[in-house]
């Protein structure tokens, strides 16, 4: 699951508002795809683990929220949507080219595409293919975040690199 803080600043990133559509590839548990709902976004949420698609659902029911899940290995399932303004990527099963070339084309001019990553080759992938595509506003950070126990004792999380650009 995407960390609070990491989830807040990915939402933050893709400039979610009442209205857009987002397109979740890696969904996971479902926790952007969660919380871009009830920003008022619709959203579809592709996961290709079973369990990952039993916890969207379990979420959305929770959360009171509507999301199409697509139980597919993308980039198969994305094929027949569209209309989407907004993309994250939180996992692409070693397939993030075929992805982002897939969101490339069926994204809106002016459409943001964000992703997580905790290797630095994916990271390296995804800057070169924003730089090769043109993408403007392109933002890169590192997220690292640790909390205090109750004894008092200071935990780091995983550091998390966030990148995100806006479609020419």
């Amino acid at each position: 699951m995407t960390k609070f803080d990491a989830r807040i600043a990915a939402i933050a990133a893709l400039e979610i508002e009442k209205g857009d559509t987002l397109l979740d590839v890696g969904a996971g548990t479902g926790s952007i795809s969660i919380e871009a709902a009830l920003q008022g976004a619709t959203v579809f949420a592709v996961e290709a683990q079973e369990e990952g698609t039993n916890l969207i659902r379990q979420n959305a029911l929770k959360f009171k929220v509507d999301i199409e899940i697509i139980n597919k290995h993308a980039p198969h399932g994305l094929e027949k949507i569209s209309g989407f303004n907004k993309c994250f990527i939180g996992g692409s099963g070693g397939k993030l080219r075929q992805i982002f070339e897939h969101v490339n084309e069926k994204m809106p001019s002016g459409g943001i595409i964000a992703a997580n990553f905790i290797t630095l080759k994916n990271l390296n992938e995804f800057m070169v293919l924003l730089n090769h595509y043109a993408y403007e506003d392109i933002e890169l950070k590192l997220i690292q975040v640790s909390y205090m126990e109750n004894t008092g004792i200071i935990k780091s999380q995983n550091p998390i690199f966030l990148a995100r650009g806006r479609k020419p």
